[in-house]
């Protein structure tokens, strides 16, 4: 039995292979199914919006996806340290996108989200500004990880300056769901530095105070909360979305309806292949496809981990801090988003990671995807001694990868 299981570790096991295989195949599974869930829950809308065309917002992410992938390939290429040199540059991109979408932003919906731009639409600015303040945290961190564990200073109030900044702008968007998910990466990514336990405790107080008050600050806001302890209580109103997309799950049963027959879709759910996407795919798949998508996204958040504790074992903060700070962005929207669909949190506007219709999300995504690829191979080459980029300082993992960042 111990022989059996050995070598069933030694043929699941990716040590030998250039690259994470299982991270690979959970990005590849779950974009492909995102296309064709995107395919079906989209249809109906498309013929009635483009004359008869099915296929219009399916096409459309086909292409989102070849220049997601393309995107990608090229993101694999750029070595680490030429991000952890531009960290400051990065985040200054953030910020000049968060503003430029207040100014010059479509207003979808009451929100301003989206940079008008040719060919694909637009950028959704608060997407790439997630990636950039990751990059710019990741950084700081490597540069001052003794201080930050030394330090409240340091540890909590420095690094958090930025995200309020962000809070704020994304506040006049408005766009909530993007507060929460930078809020809880950033944040997650301290913890693992290992900032003060109490003053991490005061920092989640305030975060938590923080959200009640922007949450009883406006009343549709405030209706959502109360509507999502009741929402047949206004399944006509406030509560239709989560109510439409509760009746999809009760539908889809154990093995769903079958791919394509989802009643939902039709003109019933909103946002059906965008931010209820999910939805669909438990209706047409029932609970065996719906738990499925949940497995490939556990085991895609579980490899990020993974690589980056091994790029932290290895002597390369700023790539392990990043991988962090990506696996918490991508856990927790798409955790939010399954959330909010299966009616276990608040209507929030988030899009599911690789899966969703959307230009944005799905690029930057596949960026991301790629970032970790890129910092598991640097990783693999350097514990083969194969890198150029080898240390020759003798440091521990605990010090910076460079003077610079």
């Amino acid at each position: 039995m111990g022989d059996k299981a050995s070598r069933v570790r030694q043929t699941m096991s990716t040590e030998q292979q250039p690259v994470d295989g299982w991270l690979v195949f959970a990005a590849l599974a779950i974009l492909c199914i995102g296309w064709v869930m995107v395919t079906s829950a989209s249809s109906e809308i498309s013929s009635e919006r483009f004359d008869g065309n099915a296929f219009y917002y399916s096409m459309r992410h086909g292409i989102f996806i070849l220049i997601g992938l393309v995107a990608a390939y090229c993101t694999l290429r750029i070595p680490m340290s030429a991000w952890q040199q531009r960290s400051f540059a990065m985040l200054m991109l953030g910020f000049v996108l968060l503003v430029v979408v207040l100014v010059v932003g479509r207003e979808i919906n009451g929100a301003k989200r989206w940079i008008p731009l040719p060919v694909i639409g637009g950028v959704q600015a608060s997407e790439v500004a997630k990636l950039c303040l990751m990059m710019w945290l990741a950084g700081y961190l490597d540069r001052r990880l003794d201080k930050v564990r030394a330090s409240v200073v340091n540890g909590l109030v420095l690094p958090c300056m930025p995200l309020m900044l962000m809070i704020l702008l994304l506040a006049l968007e408005p766009d909530f769901g993007s507060i929460v998910v930078m809020g809880g990466a950033v944040m997650g990514m301290l913890l693992l530095a290992g900032v003060a336990w109490w003053g991490f405790i005061v920092l989640l107080a305030a975060a938590i105070g923080g959200g009640w008050s922007l949450a009883i600050a406006e009343p549709y806001r405030w209706e959502r909360l109360t509507t999502y302890t009741d929402p047949w209580a206004n399944m006509y109103d406030s509560g239709y979305q989560l109510t439409q997309a509760l009746i999809a799950f009760g539908r889809g049963h154990l093995s769903g309806m079958g791919l394509g027959n989802s009643v939902q879709k039709l003109f019933y759910l909103p946002e059906a292949h965008t931010d209820f996407v999910f939805a669909v795919l438990a209706e047409e798949l029932g609970l065996i496809g719906a738990t499925a998508v949940v497995g490939l996204f556990a085991l895609l958040i579980y490899r990020a981990f993974k690589i980056a504790r091994r790029a932290e074992l290895a002597g390369l903060p700023f790539s392990a801090y990043l991988g962090y700070g990506i696996a918490l962005v991508l856990g927790a929207q798409a955790f939010i988003n399954i959330g909010v669909a299966s009616g276990l949190l608040p209507t929030k506007g988030l899009t599911l990671p690789l899966m969703s219709y959307g230009g944005s999300s799905l690029i930057v995504s596949c960026i991301q995807i790629a970032i970790l690829m890129r910092i598991d191979t640097e990783v693999r080459l350097l514990t083969r001694g194969k890198s150029p980029a080898r240390r020759k300082t003798g440091k521990s993992p605990e010090t910076t990868q460079g003077a610079k960042a």
